[in-house]
């Protein structure tokens, strides 16, 4: 993971691409997830590349930030919406119903309520899987921090609520198709809750709690999906 991860290989003329395909080959690695990547390295070239390495998982965190071009410009963001969109086609053009993941600031300095409802409706646009929301916190030095037309606390609250509750909706329905399958998983611990049931976690990047014991973490399992609670499920290892 790294907020950066995008640039790996910049100043050693290499590139993430061939560091993801060497990694590849390192036996005893089953599995390759990547962590928040810029839209712009997502490619033709980049997707085609990566759905032909099995041990890739189909799980994308696309940093959005705001789906308003004019906001995103005063974040400095070196994209707009458009070209966001069609990096998410991309990725869906190359692998079977993959997650898409993304993380979304409210109330940035002067964000107006025809801006929020852009991000509104490019969330319903992508169908996004899972959602990290943060309200916009003014940080001294930054410049954002003098920036005019600060939000009001309410107001970015209330947008936070807006944005987390429509993602929730969407990526619950999405979940949803799943139910009834039999996936590969890898048990990661004892769950917190229940320790007579194990937690793992599909390539997607969903959990699910499984009945178990300890000797399971660590291992690939096959898990029926039975039953889905939003954003995790109930299953069965077989």
């Amino acid at each position: 993971y790294g907020i950066h991860l995008s640039s790996y290989g910049r100043d050693t003329g290499s590139s993430l691409l061939e560091l993801i395909k060497a990694v590849h080959e390192v036996d005893g690695v089953e599995r390759i997830r990547l962590g928040s990547l810029e839209p712009g390295i997502v490619t033709e070239e980049f997707a085609g590349e990566l759905a032909a390495l099995g041990k890739i998982c189909p799980h994308f965190h696309l940093s959005l930030q705001s789906g308003s071009d004019t906001v995103l410009k005063r974040m400095n963001r070196r994209y707009d919406t458009a070209t966001y969109l069609q990096k998410c086609d991309i990725i869906r053009k190359h692998f079977e119903h993959p997650a898409i993941t993304t993380d979304v600031i409210t109330g940035f300095p002067g964000e107006t309520e025809e801006e929020f409802a852009e991000t509104l409706s490019l969330c319903e646009q992508v169908r996004y899987d899972a959602m990290f929301t943060f309200i916009y916190s003014r940080r001294a030095g930054t410049p954002a921090a003098k920036m005019p037309d600060q939000v009001p606390e309410e107001d970015k609250s209330r947008m936070f609520d807006r944005v987390l509750k429509a993602v929730q909706e969407t990526a619950h329905g999405r979940a949803q198709h799943l139910t009834g399958r039999t996936m590969e998983a890898l048990a990661e611990e004892v769950n917190v809750r229940d320790n007579s049931y194990i937690t793992a976690r599909l390539s997607n990047n969903m959990l699910v709690h499984v009945k178990g014991d300890p000797s399971m973490v660590g291992k690939m399992l096959q898990v029926h999906l039975d039953e889905c609670r939003g954003f995790y499920f109930f299953g069965r290892a077989l």
